[in-house]
């Protein structure tokens, strides 16, 4: 009888179930980080270079206060 009693305990104990859900919740965020990361790193590669290029042709007029 202990030993069946001991059975149902185990299965129906529910103390650490809450470490499961949050592993489950962010091996999903660190899986949509990766998707997305994937997605944009084409569109996104080389704009430092692109945006640098079209300000230095820009000219700033001096403006002085005095």
């Amino acid at each position: 009888m202990a030993k069946k009693e001991h059975a149902n305990n185990f299965w129906t104990d529910e103390s650490g179930a809450i470490t499961v859900d949050w592993v489950v919740l962010t091996a999903g965020i660190v899986g949509l980080a990766g998707i997305v990361y994937t997605y944009l790193s084409g569109p996104v590669d080389g704009i430092d270079a692109k945006t640098g290029s079209a300000l230095s042709s820009v000219s700033v007029p001096k403006v002085s206060f005095d």
